[in-house]
């Protein structure tokens, strides 16, 4: 189990930029903040919370996790109708469902506890400024 531990503390080392908010605007804003990982309650943030700097970060690693979820569906579902093969496709659809939620899982918690931490492999990305 610490090996375990030890793979997912490393995975998830990413950039945490917490010490650039205000710790106001993460406090009244961490509920908006834990939305932007529920799927489409991400538009919530996107217009309620405009001017919060925290809110829009989480907001940003949500939209971002939201579009890689739409495009490696759409392209999974189309492989999985291969003949012969798609079989393998339509399980790599469940085990991309499962990571899916386990990065909404992780911005869920980093949201909850007040961080403004990058998502593993997608956090980088910037769409919202």
């Amino acid at each position: 189990m610490a090996d375990f531990n030890e793979k997912f503390n490393e995975f998830n080392n990413t950039p945490d930029t917490t010490a650039e908010y205000d710790q106001n605007d993460i406090q009244q804003n961490k509920v908006m903040a834990i939305l932007a990982y529920l799927s489409w309650l991400v538009l919530v943030p996107i217009f309620a919370a405009k001017e919060s700097k925290f809110a829009r970060f989480h907001a940003n690693q949500g939209i971002v996790l939201a579009i890689a979820e739409i495009i490696c569906w759409v392209a999974l579902g189309i492989l999985g109708n291969l003949p012969f093969i798609g079989w393998i496709f339509s399980i790599m659809d469940g085990m991309f469902s499962l990571v899916c939620l386990i990065f909404a899982v992780i911005g869920i918690m980093n949201a909850a506890n007040g961080k403004a931490k990058e998502l593993p492999l997608l956090g980088h990305f910037k769409i919202l400024k």
